[in-house]
């Protein structure tokens, strides 16, 4: 079933105006440089370059991260969050259990928002490099980041770093860094906490699982996973993996081949529907296999293609129902019906 993209109607007027910030401390937001000053750019329009991940927080709004900066939308109109704090291209966003809001971005470490002022980390504060692909939140309240060179787990207070070695990843605690600007194959895409506690990451390299005590290289006839994208956890406990292997599904003991298609991010959404973005025989398209069919051998996805045939990235089910997801060219919402962009 093919929807066509219906482009959204937008305003071309941009206001723009200063608001001055008093630093209110969060939890977990402590380093040494502190941004109280921030110019928001505000539109009826949404980004139009390269859109990687797609967070909605408490209150309802996304969060949007892209080479632009980070946006918000509250519905109405989209803020550029981080217009005047950096200029660099941003990966990904997660707000934390205490509200806080995380922009990991590539060359400029990770930022820390309060919804007051920004909290920066790099290298300087034990990042093991500066280029922030990945952050996660594991059931501890542990920010985990992932980098190029490894992984970093923030507890509030100081970082632990485990760096990618040949086939193995080991903890170091020697304060090494990672060049930035090297990205493949040491980067770390994706990283998920399953429900034994076993922590997952996926890199351009291999796929490890930690028991908290050592890495182990995920294989499946002897062969590794690599160059894994995206890894989640559905509710009844199965792992999915998307990369250039295609769509993995492992209960545990078996592994189930979806497509070989490659799969650049994987979602659930409340009714146990998996999405993916991934590539197909009509180009990139937005994928969804129904959960009643899940259990199929060889499920069938209902493609959704876009036009333009863009590269399609994050996938977000927001509280009203909506997928919104992320490209090349900004940020798209599909309803059910129609594919709307915010162009401008």
């Amino acid at each position: 079933m093919i929807k066509t993209l219906l482009k959204g109607k937008v305003k071309k007027n941009i206001q723009a105006y200063i608001l001055f910030w008093i630093f209110v401390p969060c939890t977990l937001c402590e380093a040494q440089n502190t941004t109280e000053l921030t110019r928001e750019v505000i539109t009826d329009y949404g980004p139009n370059s390269i859109t990687r991940t797609i967070e909605q927080d408490r209150n309802g709004n996304l969060w949007i991260a892209t080479f632009q900066g980070v946006f918000r939308y509250d519905g109405k109109s989209f803020t550029n969050i981080t217009n005047e704090v950096s200029s660099a291209r941003f990966f990904s966003v997660l707000e934390d259990s205490k509200g806080n809001l995380w922009f990991g971005s590539i060359g400029s470490g990770v930022y820390c928002y309060n919804g007051k002022s920004f909290q920066h980390f790099t290298t300087k504060e034990g990042l093991p490099n500066n280029e922030i692909v990945y952050i996660y939140e594991d059931k501890a309240g542990n920010i985990w980041f992932g980098a190029n060179g490894g992984a970093s787990r923030y507890d509030g207070k100081s970082f632990q770093n485990f760096m990618i070695e040949g086939d193995s990843m080991i903890e170091d605690r020697t304060g090494k860094t990672f060049p930035d600007f090297t990205r493949p194959p040491m980067e770390v895409n994706s990283i998920i906490e399953d429900k034994t506690g076993r922590l997952w990451f996926a890199t351009r390299g291999n796929t490890f699982v930690y028991d908290r005590k050592k890495f182990t290289i995920l294989t499946h006839n002897n062969k590794p996973f690599t160059n894994v994208r995206t890894i989640t956890e559905d509710k009844k406990g199965n792992i999915w993996l998307g990369g250039t292997d295609g769509l993995w599904r492992f209960d545990g003991s078996e592994f189930t081949n979806i497509t070989r298609n490659f799969v650049g991010y994987i979602y659930e959404d409340k009714k146990g529907n998996i999405w993916t973005s991934s590539e197909s025989t009509q180009g990139w398209v937005l994928s969804r296999y129904e959960e009643k069919f899940l259990t199929n051998t060889q499920p069938i996805a209902n493609e959704i293609k876009v036009a333009n045939d863009n590269m399609l990235f994050g996938i977000l089910e927001a509280h009203d129902g909506s997928i919104w997801f992320g490209a090349l060219d900004g940020v798209y919402r599909y309803d059910g019906n129609t594919i709307n962009d915010f162009k401008k």
